[in-house]
């Protein structure tokens, strides 16, 4: 909470006077980012456009009561972070005290120097527009800040998953794996739950449902503890009712209406890489890679990369994958056709959901039935494909050289 007991002074002083923004915290301009940084972005922030501040000339203006209010009304706010605080000191200045009338800081007083230009950059803006522009941008934070809660009411409701976190905003369904301690790996848990949120998202109002992985790893595929629980009706009938959910988990990724992205965050190992051949859009960040280690672990392909890797990749690219586990740079996997593009990691973030909340403003029901026309003709043979992966991985888990691979890589596991 903000509390303007907490404010500092003037630049250069270090007193405080009460019903300025609170402290800015020296983080803020540390000596590596500060040349750029305070004189370049904290002026762009802080100079308000003049239509903006001519505008209340022929409004009603905020009165010495409305100020105190939302000086008051500031100590119940969150902290709403540096740049904003530094335009409230600014107006706070201007209001109390006129145009900056101080001198300018040294350079490397850098806290005091970027209260200094947060105030200069007002200039000979009059002291009733500073009240009003002070007014209105307190009144903003207490309406944003209301927003966010709202939003945050919302997202709990939603997340109701223990393994998954499932949001909505902006139009667009976020399904996050969230095992980060274990690379994102898919227990039988997590099986169940995305499948439900992907029914969820089907019905509800987004546009696009996007996945993605929380920590380092997209997904390191499934959690090898899902073979060790052997229940005692035995391995026959694990292997039959593991093989009945992933067919049916796969299916839903057949069957899903809405463009379906994929931002893979980091490494992709097993069905997270199979999976990427049945979403629309696939997005990477420079340091994933994609590796499917199948005969690694005595099994086979799953879901539908039997038939979709070698219709995206040709034949002998996607055997190399399949059959001889050959890993994929992201460049690689991109070159391939596995992913749609690469970006640097340090941007990725940004500049992926920047893409696709522009996605997610287009058509919605242009979106789903287009996608019905590129996908509905291969639906039938998807599913055949499918069905067809999951009776070879019911022989595949019941072999004795599956049951052999798994033991070694726990073995080895354990000597690490």
């Amino acid at each position: 909470m903000l509390d303007t007991e907490e404010l500092t002074a003037d630049p250069g002083s270090e007193e405080g006077t009460p019903g300025e923004p609170m402290e800015i915290q020296e983080s803020l301009v540390g000596p590596e980012e500060v040349s750029m940084d305070i004189d370049k972005q904290v002026l762009r922030i802080l100079r308000f456009p003049s239509i903006q501040l001519h505008a209340t000339h022929t409004a009603l203006q905020a009165s010495q009561e409305d100020f105190e209010r939302a000086k008051e009304q500031l100590k119940s706010l969150k902290d709403p972070g540096n740049d904003v605080k530094l335009k409230l000191y600014g107006l706070f200045k201007q209001v109390s005290q006129g145009p900056c009338n101080v001198p300018k800081p040294g350079m490397l007083d850098f806290v005091n120097k970027a209260k200094w230009d947060a105030w200069s950059s007002l200039g000979n803006l009059s002291k009733d527009n500073a009240r009003q522009a002070y007014v209105d941008l307190v009144s903003s934070l207490i309406s944003s800040e209301l927003l966010n809660e709202r939003k945050a009411a919302s997202s709990d409701s939603q997340n109701k998953y223990q393994s998954l976190e499932v949001t909505t905003q902006d139009n667009i369904t976020k399904i996050m794996l969230n095992r980060p301690q274990k690379k994102n790996a898919i227990t039988t848990q997590m099986y169940n739950e995305i499948m439900q949120a992907l029914e969820e998202a089907a019905k509800d109002d987004s546009v696009i449902t996007v996945f993605t992985g929380n920590g380092d790893y997209y997904c390191s595929g499934n959690d090898l503890n899902n073979f060790m629980n052997i229940p005692p009706d035995g391995k026959e009938k694990m292997a039959e009712d593991s093989a009945v959910m992933l067919e049916k988990f796969v299916g839903h990724f057949i069957d899903f209406p809405k463009p379906l992205m994929a931002v893979v965050n980091g490494p992709a190992v097993g069905i997270s890489v199979t999976l990427l051949g049945l979403f629309d859009i696939v997005y990477a960040t420079e340091r994933a890679t994609f590796h499917t280690p199948f005969s690694l672990l005595a099994q086979s392909p799953e879901g539908c990369s039997s038939l979709i890797f070698p219709r995206i990749m040709g034949f002998a690219k996607a055997n190399e994958m399949l059959l001889f586990n050959k890993m994929l740079t992201a460049a690689e996997a991109c070159e391939r056709g596995l992913v749609t593009e690469v970006f640097p990691d340090s941007t990725f973030q940004k500049d992926v959901w920047a893409r696709l909340i522009s996605y997610a403003r287009l058509p919605k029901n242009c979106l789903a039935f287009s996608k019905q026309l590129i996908r509905g003709l291969d639906k039938e043979k998807l599913h055949e494909v499918n069905r067809q992966e999951c009776k070879r991985l019911i022989e595949r888990w019941l072999s004795d050289e599956c049951t052999n691979a798994i033991m070694n890589y726990f073995q080895r596991k354990s000597k690490l």
